[in-house]
């Protein structure tokens, strides 16, 4: 009797493992394959043959000549997607206090001219801690500090921040933004 009642029970797990463990995830991948190919490889990105990145994960930039992104809070490396995940500390938090004054100073540092207030976005970490994008008022608060290193009209590299924002989602989903990787990128075509 034990076995007649257990053996439908194995059946249907052994089962269902087939069809939702292996048969459905095959399926889901192939068809997002073949609609959004190179979403579904994980949007990477080439230089001359190379992989260089993705532009769904965000990359530790600290050169002057290069448009920097939001603050990464993984560990034990910067941008690691493997520990992504927030720093969970609280805006009282004098950990985080510390970590928003330094990644300031760091900006002030590198461009000691620049009296505009800075962007929350460039020193706070996202959620995820993989941010790959910041807002265009990151990227304008940057554009003379680029320019200036890359001997570039700051109004050159405005327009190439105005090319690569990106608008909200439907109109009116998240935020404005501007993919940090690609405007390198696109700045390196440049100059």
């Amino acid at each position: 009797m034990f076995v007649r009642l257990i053996r439908p029970a194995i059946s249907l797990l052994v089962l269902m493992t087939i069809l939702l463990g292996i048969v459905y995830p095959l399926v889901i991948t192939g068809v997002a394959k073949i609609a959004f190919p190179r979403r579904a490889e994980g949007s990477l990105v080439y230089k001359d043959g190379n992989l260089i990145g993705s532009t769904l994960i965000g990359q530790s930039f600290s050169d002057a000549k290069y448009f920097w992104g939001r603050p990464s809070a993984t560990s034990p490396q910067p941008y690691n997607g493997l520990s992504s995940s927030g720093s969970n500390l609280g805006p009282v938090n004098s950990t985080l206090l510390d970590q928003v004054k330094a990644n300031a100073k760091a900006l002030h540092d590198a461009d000691p001219d620049n009296q505009q207030r800075i962007p929350v976005d460039l020193v706070t970490a996202s959620a995820s801690g993989l941010d790959p994008e910041i807002s265009p008022a990151g990227a304008f608060y940057q554009a003379a500090r680029v320019a200036r290193t890359r001997s570039l009209s700051v109004t050159q590299v405005e327009e190439l921040i105005k090319t690569h924002e990106r608008g909200r989602f439907l109109g009116f989903i998240g935020e404005r933004r501007v993919n940090v990787l690609e405007l390198n990128l696109a700045l390196d075509r440049m100059h």
